[in-house]
């Protein structure tokens, strides 16, 4: 109507005519009418959708308290087993790079040897790994991660694999899988795993008695080494046993300075002690130089890069984020602890012979990988630093205490294992991040920061 009395307004002023006044009008009301039927479109569709998500939310809450209870175990079930199959990919691999470190030691061992005795050598790391692994199978696991029954000493099942499977009482079906919180697992996922560090383990003792040693007679040390000797220490300290919880705190190594590493270096001592030296060795010591530095910088190579399935796939699973990063520090860790204990050896025997001893460097770079083992877990980057750094010079020190004592160690396995297992245990609690005085552990690590922090 305020557009009608507009236009006559408009038309007594201006003489518009009728007709162009009754057009105008129309086309006004037209448009009103369309605009109007667009809002009421608009509208419906804004209501049908509320409605919609009404019914969608009644839906929702109308879900039965078994229905939920089942949807969410199979969620939870679903979840178990992404979480295992990231573990078994994780620890599958890892294991076979520790494996991998066999032909790191078989070449670092060949090279340091006389050249007409490299076949021996390369016979016994082979016959180290099968034997050894028969040991680990007829009774080293059982010994070493069966259940105690009461004894912290040593296990008492799973010899011959015993119990690895589960057998399905409806069904009959038998699987290697079994389920807890912490995902789906096998039991051979961690004796496989183990078994890669038993036989690392023993063939430590191959390069101490390099040159000195018949077949069949290493063959019956690596059977009882694998299958008795090495499970019995892993059962005190990584199978839950007596030194686990000693002074209610218990043995702490990471991935085997001491359980691995000084366990193969005794052995090799004790092997070198009692074999002797080589005929000539400390007469005409030239003649027992490494015979091929390729294969000894090779053999080193390869064992710094199976250490990396050493030392990380220690953390035993990679569920979380949480796992990458531990498995991260330690790789930070041990890549710095190795660098730093070559050329701390390098730099010290060029300082004193005045020459470059690349034998002296690939030992050195051991020395430092065997200091970190233990504490590669709960150590700051400077820490391990300082423990690569003091472990070169442990390693200097107890090599030249073999020469003085005129103990034959052709590889120095005993220096390099053995008492550089020793400092990389001590140096866990000295240096340890998490653990005050209260916990019989030191100075909470070498960091570079002011105020006193540790990682969760």
């Amino acid at each position: 109507m305020r557009g009608l009395a507009t236009c006559a307004v408009l038309a007594m002023v201006g003489g518009m005519p009728a007709e162009d006044l009754t057009a105008e009008f129309r086309a006004s009301l037209e448009a009103l009418r369309s605009q109007v039927a667009e809002n009421r479109a608009t509208i419906e569709g804004q209501v049908a959708r509320l409605a919609e998500l009404e019914s969608t939310r009644r839906l929702q809450t109308s879900v039965d308290a078994a229905t939920y209870a089942t949807t969410l175990a199979s969620l939870q079930a679903t979840d178990y087993g992404f979480t295992g199959a990231l573990d078994s990919l994780w620890l599958c691999l890892c294991g076979a790079l520790v494996m991998f470190m066999h032909a790191g030691f078989a070449m670092l061992e060949t090279g340091s040897c006389r050249a007409k005795n490299a076949s021996n050598v390369l016979m016994k790391n082979l016959v180290n790994v099968c034997v050894g692994t028969i040991g680990w199978w007829v009774m080293g696991w059982a010994l070493a991660y069966g259940d105690g029954n009461g004894t912290d000493l040593f296990g008492t099942t799973g010899f011959f694999g015993n119990g690895f499977y589960t057998k399905d009482a409806t069904t009959g079906v038998i699987t290697p899988v079994s389920c807890t919180s912490d995902g789906c697992q096998s039991t051979m996922l961690s004796w496989f795993f183990q078994w890669a560090f038993c036989t690392a383990g023993a063939t430590i003792v191959s390069g101490g008695v390099a040159e000195r040693v018949k077949g069949p007679t290493y063959a019956a040390y690596a059977f009882v080494m694998t299958s008795l000797i090495y499970p019995v220490i892993v059962h005190w300290s990584w199978g839950s046993g007596w030194l686990s919880t000693l002074f209610d705190v218990g043995y702490m190594d990471f991935a085997g300075s001491g359980v691995v590493h000084l366990t193969g270096g005794v052995s090799a001592l004790a092997g070198t002690v009692v074999l002797g030296p080589r005929k000539g060795r400390f007469v005409n010591p030239e003649e027992f130089e490494a015979h091929n530095l390729p294969l000894v910088v090779f053999g080193t190579f390869a064992l710094w890069f199976g250490w990396y399935g050493f030392n990380p796939g220690s953390t035993l699973g990679m569920k979380s984020g949480s796992d990458g990063a531990l498995a991260a520090q330690v790789a930070m860790n041990t890549t710095l602890a190795a660098a730093t204990g070559g050329i701390t050896v390098f730099v010290l025997r060029f300082a004193v012979l005045r020459k470059y001893d690349v034998g002296g460097l690939c030992n050195g770079i051991l020395a430092g990988l065997v200091s970190i083992t233990a504490g590669c877990g709960n150590m700051e980057s400077g820490s391990a630093f300082a423990t690569g750094l003091i472990g070169a010079i442990v390693y200097q020190s107890a090599s030249m205490l073999l020469q003085k004592l005129k103990i034959d160690d052709p590889v120095d396995a005993s220096p390099v294992h053995g008492f550089c297992g020793i400092w990389g245990v001590l140096a866990t609690t000295l240096f340890d991040w998490g653990k005050g005085f209260d916990h019989y552990h030191g100075w909470s690590g070498w960091d570079c920061s002011l105020d006193d922090w540790s990682l969760p």
